[in-house]
Order: C-alpha cells, then sequence, then structure tokens
C-alpha cells in the first residue's frame, strides 16, 4: 500500500505545474472580455437607429437594410456617433439638418409631421363619401328609370324617337 501512496503523490506534484499553467492561460484569456464592456458599440444599436432612417440613394429601403457604399458609411458615422456619447435622437437631428426630413420619411416639424399623416386618411375618407354618394344616386336614379317604362311592355326605338321629337319640340 505505500507503494500506492508514493506513486499518487509523485502524479499530484506532476499535475500542479500543468494546472497551473492552464490557469494562467484561462486567465490570459479572460482579460480581453472584461476590455469589451468599454467603448465598442454593438451592431444591434447603430440598426436600431438606422431602421428609423432612409438610404440616400435607394428610395423607400430602410438604412439598415440597405447594402450600397452610401449606407454602410452612414451605418458607420452613426456607429462613431454612438461611441463619442450622442443620443438616438441627436444622431437623428444631425442627420435631419444636413441631408433633409427625406432621412427619416416623415417631417421633424410636429405641424407638418401631422399633416402628412393626417392628410392620406382624410383623402380617402372623402373618397369613400363621394363613392356612397355616388351609388346612392345611382341606385335612386336606377328606379326612377324603371317608373318610365312598364315592366311588360317592349319599347321600341320609335317610341323613343317620338319622346325625343316631342321634348325637342316644347323646347323651342
Amino acid at each position: 500500500m505505500s507503494i500506492l501512496n508514493v506513486n499518487t503523490r509523485r502524479g499530484a506534484w506532476l499535475c500542479a505545474p500543468a494546472l497551473l499553467i492552464l490557469f494562467i492561460a484561462v486567465l490570459a484569456l479572460a482579460v480581453p472580455v472584461f476590455a469589451q464592456d468599454g467603448g465598442e458599440v454593438a451592431a444591434d444599436d447603430v440598426n436600431a437607429i438606422a431602421k428609423k432612417m432612409y438610404c440616400p440613394v435607394c428610395e423607400n429601403i430602410p438604412l439598415d437594410v440597405c447594402g450600397t457604399a452610401a449606407c454602410a458609411q452612414w451605418r458607420d458615422e452613426i456607429r462613431i456617433q454612438l461611441e463619442q456619447g450622442y443620443t438616438e435622437q441627436e444622431i437623428i437631428n444631425d442627420f435631419v439638418s444636413r441631408y433633409g426630413d427625406r432621412v427619416v420619411g416623415t417631417p421633424q416639424d410636429p405641424t407638418l409631421r401631422a399633416l402628412s399623416l393626417v392628410t392620406p386618411w382624410l383623402i380617402g375618407a372623402l373618397v369613400v363619401a363621394l363613392a356612397g354618394f355616388s351609388l346612392l344616386r345611382w341606385w335612386r336614379g336606377r328606379g326612377a328609370q324603371a317608373a318610365f317604362a312598364p315592366a311588360g311592355a317592349p319599347v321600341s326605338d320609335d317610341d323613343y324617337r317620338a319622346r325625343l321629337e316631342r321634348d325637342l319640340q316644347a323646347r323651342r
């Protein structure tokens, strides 16, 4: 039994330096992980702002999904501004001041924004009201035309021509 104890102790002393080297390697790899909390901006943060803006080259394509070089430059600029501590609204205001309201798709002025968002609904309601009014007039007019001619009697072209002649004579 004493031979077993000697071999076990010698094996433990041989493993200790290997465990120490492994521990130091794990610590060395963990140091860069702690360093990432500082200045790096996540792509999700950039895309959250870019989603609210539109491509300067293409029409109606959000900045976060556009693949043009201009959009890549704008996303890099957003990343730099986030690293400098700008807020989301400050970044959007900066782009609007340089490139105009086209960047965000809707005007930044509250009055113009309300007008641009309400106007399509008002036009749609007006179209529906006019269509309903026209349909109602047509429906009422259809009933009045049916009253002129009896349902069972066929009307010939001569009857229409005679009625037209009488109406023209009455106007003179």
